[in-house]
């Protein structure tokens, strides 16, 4: 008899959003069986009704997660399995919509019900299928585009601590970003930051191309884990089968780290490092590696935020992700450090796709900066400085105020000519140590007028 149509009552113990319930095999060789991550609908007497999710097999013992919590539910609670997974809407009519952790709408617009479904959390695409990074992402934020290139199929985190204005970080790659399709994905956002998103991408213009699934910090906990596996099951086809590229943002995978945590406590997990669960790596691995560039499609590239507890990068959470990503933004002091910062795709797109002088110039301007920060240590230490240090200092400052903000808007090419304006106003052609024919070809020459001023 199909599962659908019986109910489970054999209640055995509530323990958070957890309801373990006793399933007895079926009765011959054909009946149908509960299987891991298949959807269950629970009802209790009192009146509560709730979708839940299989998460354990033991035996006969079923737990399943309920998404709407465990709060007004009993053990004289009854479950009725539907006989598939977690499933979500794809269809054109899903752009511009905003929808829950478990998949339904949460805007004002129309229903769903009669467009298609997609399972969640399927596997990675293979690997046959997938085309080298080669091509880049342009953001218009220079501190990316000029130092540390974002490139397509590229999966990185924003490394942060809690208070950096990461988020608006995300929402203004998400709008400039040169992607045909932005999937958002929110992770216990407090109202005021799904707010921030929305009327974001709406005063934008690019809400027409962007999908929101959206866990907030009062809605279950258990919602916060379907949210990455539906943001990316979306984004994959339509990279796949509409051959869009397509960017996916995520914020933040601590929560969504710390949302697992606490269903392993609840399921008496053994706990590994800092009270994480031991499979903590391959979980985020599993939802990172959905980034590709598919040969006979679209792409699909991640970036999310990663928040550090206490700054610490030796923290669990944002230790596993550098060893699954290609790099990462670190931000810190509103702005985005290009010490702390890197990515390791960067080295497909400068150069190849990109100016003739871009990596010549990254690297000259780094080189500078990194002189700046030392020229700045010994005038916090009361050393004499050469007027070559007070140079230093004065692109330093210059450095900070038309790169590192991360309000500083500007595209690449006009990027790569303040580069070089930057250095002209602070440096001697003979002490760029670059090559003459891009020298000669891009270093502005400067009339006393500007010299004045660039010596002021």
């Amino acid at each position: 008899m199909s599962h659908t149509l019986v109910r489970y009552s054999k209640v055995v113990e509530i323990v958070g959003d957890l309801l373990k319930v006793l399933v007895p095999p079926p009765v011959s060789e054909q009946g149908e069986r509960v299987a891991f991550g298949d959807l269950g609908w629970v009802e209790d007497p009192s009146g509560f009704k709730s979708m839940a999710r299989v998460i354990r097999l033991e035996g006969e013992l079923v737990s399943l997660q309920v998404f709407s919590g465990t709060k007004g539910l009993s053990t004289q609670a009854s479950v009725r399995f539907l006989g598939h997974p977690m499933r979500v809407t794809y269809s054109p009519n899903v752009l511009g919509r905003v929808f829950r952790g478990d998949g339904t709408p949460f805007d004002t617009g129309p229903g769903l019900a009669q467009d298609p479904k997609i399972e969640i959390d399927g596997p990675s695409a293979n690997p046959a299928r997938r085309s080298l990074a080669s091509k880049m992402v342009r953001t218009d934020v220079p501190m990316i585009d000029i130092f540390n290139s974002l490139v397509e199929s590229q999966k990185i985190p924003i490394f942060s601590v809690a208070g950096e204005p990461y988020n608006a970080l995300l929402a203004r790659i998400g709008i400039q970003a040169d992607a045909d399709i932005v999937v958002f994905g929110g992770l216990g956002l407090i109202f005021d930051d799904y707010h921030f998103f929305l009327r974001r991408f709406e005063d934008a213009g690019v809400f027409a191309r962007t999908v929101m699934f959206v866990n907030l910090a009062s809605d279950p906990v258990v919602e916060r884990l379907l949210v990455p596996d539906m943001a990316l099951a979306v984004a994959e086809r339509f990279a796949v089968e509409e051959g869009k590229r397509v960017l996916v943002l995520l914020s933040d995978m601590t929560a969504y780290a710390d949302a697992m945590k606490e269903v392993g406590i609840a399921m008496e997990a053994v706990p590994s490092n800092r009270g994480y669960m031991g499979d903590l790596y391959s979980q985020l691995a599993r939802r990172y590696e959905k980034a590709a560039d598919f040969k006979d499609g679209g792409s699909l590239t991640i970036l999310t935020v990663t928040t550090m507890p206490g700054g610490d990068v030796t923290h669990p959470v944002p230790d596993n992700t550098g060893y699954i990503t290609e790099g990462q933004f670190y931000l810190h002091d509103g702005m985005l450090d290009p010490f702390g910062s890197l990515s390791r795709l960067k080295q497909h797109v400068i150069g190849k796709v990109t100016r003739e002088d871009h990596s010549q110039i990254m690297n000259t301007m780094i080189r500078f900066y990194s002189g700046a920060r030392d020229a700045e240590q010994k005038q916090a230490m009361a050393f004499d400085l050469s007027e070559f240090d007070i140079r230093l200092i004065k692109f330093g400052n210059l450095f900070r105020e038309r790169f590192m903000d991360i309000d500083v808007s500007i595209p690449l090419e006009k990027g790569l000519d303040l580069c070089w304006r930057t250095l002209a106003e602070c440096f001697d052609r003979d002490e760029l140590l670059m090559k003459e024919t891009l020298i000669d070809k891009y270093l502005p020459t400067l009339d006393d007028d500007e010299r004045i001023q660039a010596a002021a």
